[in-house]
């Protein structure tokens, strides 16, 4: 059996949606959610699951201790959804090519530091573009410079609000984030 171990800072919708799609899965599971933040609802939504959560702070994050159950769990892949800090270096070097993110447009544009959830979608707004999307890529040390996976792209009207925008991603997200999860564990 293949694990995932997911991150979420937030309201664990795509970490869910992941939960439930291998929830059916022979091959695949999700064994455990770990979250920086002890009021997100992704703890809520793992436990009604019945999946393993870990809630941790910045500092035993960024001073091996989150490695540390990582590494007692050995998942064959991690998956960030959701998750708002900046993932540390010793993580992704114990974990080449095993770490994962989706960010709600097309990479390079409208990534880096600051840019998640709304903020990406009001700049999207703000700058009259005709089309955004969604970008799976790999994590590597810096903010969403690691190598693309896959890009979904859709069209913009150019009347979309922000939290339009918002509800696209959302279901492009909900559709291919555990495809290419899965494509990945194969």
């Amino acid at each position: 059996m293949k694990k995932i171990v997911v991150f979420a800072s937030g309201s664990g919708t795509n970490a869910e949606n992941i939960i439930k799609y291998f929830a059916k899965s022979a091959t695949e599971t999700v064994v455990a959610v770990f979250t920086n933040n002890p009021s997100a609802m992704v703890i809520e939504r793992a436990k009604n699951h019945k999946i393993r959560t870990e809630v941790f702070s910045k500092t035993e994050l960024n001073e091996g201790k989150v490695l540390q159950n990582i590494d007692a769990i050995a998942p064959d892949l991690i998956v960030l959804a959701g998750f708002l800090l900046k993932f540390p270096e010793d993580i992704i070097a114990n974990y080449p090519n095993k770490i994962i993110n989706i960010h709600p447009a097309l990479l390079p544009n409208y990534g880096g530091k600051g840019m998640y959830g709304m903020n990406v979608h009001r700049a999207i707004v703000e700058n009259k573009e005709t089309e955004t999307g969604i970008t799976i890529h790999y994590v590597n040390e810096n903010y969403d410079e690691g190598g693309s996976i896959f890009q979904k792209k859709i069209k913009l009207l150019g009347n979309e609000t922000p939290e339009d925008i918002a509800e696209k991603i959302h279901e492009l997200e909900q559709e291919f984030f555990p495809q290419i999860i899965a494509g990945l564990l194969k």
